[in-house]
This record gives structure tokens, C-alpha cells and sequence, in this order.
């Protein structure tokens, strides 16, 4: 009976960051995309919106850059699996004397961890766009991106799972990814959507990631059209809900390619 190997994860994150780090366009572009969006698109629209007594658009749409940040990281990070798959490395370690579950939770731990890393970049800039965090607040923060980053990789790995060309990936990924995106709550409150949109943000597992970094980042603003969307304990619950289901489908169905 194969058991789970905690060298063999090892030595999944261990590959799948110095991929990342040998990637010098990614890296660069984990903090360019950001920046961009909260200093064009963010600057524009708070001369636009301006709400007496709250926060500004900017600050508001830093929670949802970063899970922006998240959201895109963590999803393609994934996307090793179906090269893997192309060129024979999964075969690999599919007959490797570990688990399947061995395999599927080092991908998702290195997957959630390079996200959190990405994620904690913008994190320390936060204070250029007028958002202090203490100590406490910024470990909690980094909690935060590591159950949200496990939650959206665990989604990708599940849907990688039964893809076997980059291609297809990238037609499913972009009828998944944006989507998700902008029906998170990231640009503009939940509150202030149709119904029908409302109830579609309330099923997106990024809305309540993002809306706990909100919690986190810009205090507990209930009632307010920049504010908090639901209690920062049902966004915990969600993800983390979310993000055991999904490992469990996703193990289930590595189990079933032997």
C-alpha cells in the first residue's frame, strides 16, 4: 500500500519553485500586472468615485488585486501538470512508489505557496496606497493567501487533471479564470449587482477570499457601498470548505489514471 511521502512533496515544491524562479517574466510580471491595475485603473476611477467617510476606490481594489494575484498564480500554476503530461514526467511519478495523494498535495502545496509569495509582495506595498498593517494583521494576511491560494490551485489541479494539451487549458482557463475574476467583488461591491450577478459572486469561492482580506485590510466596514460583503467566519468556512472538497475530488480523479 503506498503512503503519502513527505520527501517526494518535497521534492514536488522543491521543482516547481526553482521553475518559477528560472521564469524572470513571470516573476517580474507577479508585481507589474498589479501595479498597473491599482495605478491606472484604481487612480482613474477614485477621481470618478468619491464616498464621503469611506475608504477610496483604490484602497478598496487592493484586497481585490490581490486576489487577483492569487486567482492567476494559483490556476496556472497548474498548468505543470499538463506539461508534465506531454512530455512523460507525470507518467513518472505516477509509477513511483508514493500515493496519488502523495503527488496531488505536493502540487497544490508548492502551487499555494508560490501564490502566497506572490501575494505578500503586494502585501508589503500596501502602505504606498495608504494601508498600514500591524504585525498581527500581516500574518493574518499570510494565513489568508495560503487557504484561499490552496482553495483556487486545488480547482485548477482538479480541472488539469483531465486535460491533456496546453491548449485545451488555456481555452478552459479563460472561460474559468475571468469569470471568476470579475464576479469576485475585486472592482466593484457585490451590493451594488443585479441579483442575478449577486448570486453567482455568492458561489465564487475568490469572493470570499477577497472579501476576507477586506476584513483584514480595510477593517470591518458592514453597511457601507465599499465595505465588507459577508462575516469574515463565513469566508473562513467557505474557503476552507471549498478548498477540502476540491482535494478530495482532485485525489480521486489522479486516482482513476493509473
Amino acid at each position: 500500500m503506498r503512503i503519502i511521502s513527505l520527501k517526494a512533496i518535497y521534492v514536488i515544491v522543491l521543482r516547481e519553485f526553482k521553475r518559477f524562479f528560472r521564469q524572470r517574466g513571470r516573476l517580474m510580471g507577479t508585481v507589474a500586472r498589479p501595479l498597473l491595475w491599482l495605478l491606472i485603473i484604481g487612480s482613474g476611477f477614485t477621481e470618478l468615485i468619491r464616498v464621503r467617510g469611506e475608504i477610496s476606490y483604490q484602497q478598496f481594489m487592493v484586497p481585490g488585486v490581490i486576489g487577483m494575484t492569487i486567482l492567476f498564480s494559483s490556476i496556472f500554476s497548474t498548468i505543470s501538470v499538463v506539461w508534465d503530461k506531454e512530455f512523460g514526467f507525470l507518467r513518472e511519478m505516477l509509477v513511483a512508489p508514493v500515493s496519488r495523494l502523495t503527488i496531488v498535495l505536493g502540487k497544490l502545496i508548492s502551487g499555494s505557496m508560490l501564490s502566497t509569495f506572490q501575494g505578500m509582495i503586494l502585501i508589503v506595498l500596501a502602505p504606498f496606497f495608504g494601508i498600514s498593517l500591524s504585525l498581527f494583521k500581516f500574518t493574518e494576511m499570510v494565513f489568508l493567501l495560503l487557504i484561499v491560494s490552496f482553495g483556487i490551485t486545488s480547482l485548477g489541479l482538479f480541472i488539469a487533471s483531465f486535460l491533456t494539451s496546453l491548449e485545451g487549458f488555456n481555452v478552459i482557463m479563460n472561460f474559468l479564470v475571468l469569470p471568476m475574476f470579475f464576479l469576485s467583488g475585486a472592482l466593484y461591491p457585490i451590493k451594488v449587482l443585479p441579483s442575478l450577478l449577486q448570486y453567482l459572486t455568492s458561489i465564487n469561492p475568490l469572493t470570499y477570499g477577497i472579501d476576507s482580506f477586506k476584513h483584514v485590510m480595510l477593517g470591518d466596514i458592514p453597511g457601507t457601498v465599499l465595505g465588507t460583503d459577508f462575516s469574515f467566519s463565513m469566508d473562513i468556512a467557505f474557503v476552507l470548505a471549498f478548498s477540502v472538497i476540491m482535494t478530495i475530488l482532485t485525489s480521486l480523479s489522479f486516482e482513476r489514471r493509473d
